[in-house]
């Protein structure tokens, strides 16, 4: 992977001048148009032994929302809360996400998804600039963390085109 800062840099430009609720609203949707027809061994296949396929991916997005789903309900009710990392690899293998059956995968993640964009929706402006500080990036705003996973929504989505083929 490459430095941090690369990364973070890469997700911002995703999102820059860009609707980040807009964006996370249709994510769910985007990756349902982009793997429909395509044939289940295309979805579990990865692309190289140590890079995770289409299904794992989604399996990836789905419990990623999870958390932070708890990261945007902890930054509101305690700000300035202190907000652990996880290791997306140990989860994936705990999680066992090559056995998920991808339209579960992509159902679990838009539910999720579509809660906490209604819940940002009903934000107040205290409320957006409420904070949470991360063990990796520091300092993080609800705010912060939404156009966080707008970013982080597309740079899997190129992922995803890419293993079909389709940049």
């Amino acid at each position: 992977m490459s430095h941090p800062d690369d990364y973070q840099s890469k997700l911002q430009a995703y999102v820059k001048g860009k609707d980040a609720l807009a964006m996370q609203s249709e994510t769910a949707r985007l990756i349902a148009a982009l793997v429909e027809g395509v044939p289940d061994a295309k979805l579990t296949q990865r692309p190289l032994p140590h890079k995770w396929s289409i299904g794992e991916i989604i399996a990836h997005l789905a419990e990623d929302e999870l958390v932070t789903s708890w990261r945007y309900r902890q930054m509101i009710e305690n700000n300035g809360c202190t907000l652990a990392s996880f290791d997306q690899d140990q989860w994936a293998r705990l999680g066992d996400y090559r056995s998920w059956n991808l339209g579960e995968a992509l159902e679990m993640f838009r539910l999720l998804r579509d809660a906490n964009v209604r819940m940002l929706r009903n934000l107040s402006g205290d409320e957006w600039d409420r904070f949470g500080v991360h063990a990796e990036r520091g300092r993080i705003s609800v705010r912060d963390l939404a156009q966080h996973m707008a970013g982080h929504d597309m740079n899997h989505v190129d992922q995803i085109r890419t293993i079909l083929g389709r940049n």
